[in-house]
């Protein structure tokens, strides 16, 4: 009977065995505490807006954010007129086209000192640009508007067009929107300075390469694209040379004058015209 009694009583005070998990359930894991302390996973941060150069322009149906920290009143959203005002509180309509942000910050705090607002302090933001871009055409492998904010180098542009064809000639023309005469650069002074700034609306042509033919006792006889200022002597040697028997005495352009065809003597150091076809003789002797 004793045994029975002390039976009883240890299955009452053990505990009871660990559960078995069932064949193709999951048990829940409890997290740790590690996991517990850090809390739920935070979202990805979001990248940062594009900083706005300091050097852009404000333009029209631009909407400009402004703050005046001493009156919340002025603090709001402000969107550029089709005439480049704006039209504030206490100030009435401010011209804000054609100025940096920092530009309109000074403008504005000078309007509203010291009648207003002694000594305020104002920020000017950007919350959303007009579409300022410049327009690509002519030999590039995708003739497009290229959008930019502030400004945008030439080669930047037609890099984002594609950059230049097989076919594109050398003199890019560039036609300004502000009534600037139109401006002709050549490609090779693009790529050694990147430095010829577009604007707002300027459309730039890359036009089709302008051949000069050449042929008789040249290496290799054919068409070569023509650049400013060549000369015969250039295009010889785009030529690959002249031949053995070749020689510059004698050497004949035919060109177009005036619609008509005319024969013109060249000498070597004597330029060249597009659609020249140029004959190189052979000496004698």
């Amino acid at each position: 009977m004793p045994t029975v009694v002390s039976l009883l009583l240890l299955a009452v005070l053990l505990p009871p065995p660990a559960a078995t998990p069932l064949q193709g359930v999951q048990t829940p894991v409890s997290p740790s505490a590690s996991q517990t302390l850090q809390g739920p996973a935070l979202p990805m941060p979001i990248a940062p807006a594009v900083p706005v150069p300091e050097t852009y322009v404000i333009g029209k149906q631009d909407q400009l954010r402004i703050t005046v920290f001493e009156d919340e009143s002025l603090n709001n959203l402000y969107t550029v007129d089709a005439d480049g005002t704006i039209t504030l509180p206490y100030i009435s309509r401010l011209q804000a086209a054609g100025l940096t942000q920092r530009q309109l910050q000074e403008k504005i705090r000078i309007a509203l000192s010291p009648d207003i607002i002694k000594n305020p302090q104002v920020r000017v933001e950007i919350e959303k640009f007009k579409s300022q871009s410049v327009m690509v055409t002519g030999e590039v492998r995708s003739p497009m508007k290229v959008a930019m904010m502030g400004n945008k180098s030439l080669l930047e542009a037609i890099t984002e067009a594609g950059y230049t064809t097989a076919s594109a000639g050398t003199e890019i023309s560039i036609v300004h929107a502000d009534g600037r005469p139109p401006t002709a650069i050549d490609m090779k002074d693009v790529l050694a300075t990147q430095a010829f700034m577009l604007h707002d609306g300027d459309v730039v042509t890359v036009p089709k390469a302008q051949l000069v033919y050449i042929s008789g006792e040249v290496r290799n006889t054919g068409s070569y694209i023509w650049t400013r200022d060549m000369t015969l002597a250039q295009i010889v040697t785009l030529a690959g040379g002249l031949t053995d028997r070749g020689k510059y005495g004698g050497a004949q352009a035919i060109r177009l004058i005036q619609g008509v065809p005319k024969p013109v003597e060249l000498k070597e150091q004597d330029r060249v015209l597009p659609d020249d076809q140029i004959k190189i003789k052979k000496r004698i002797f």
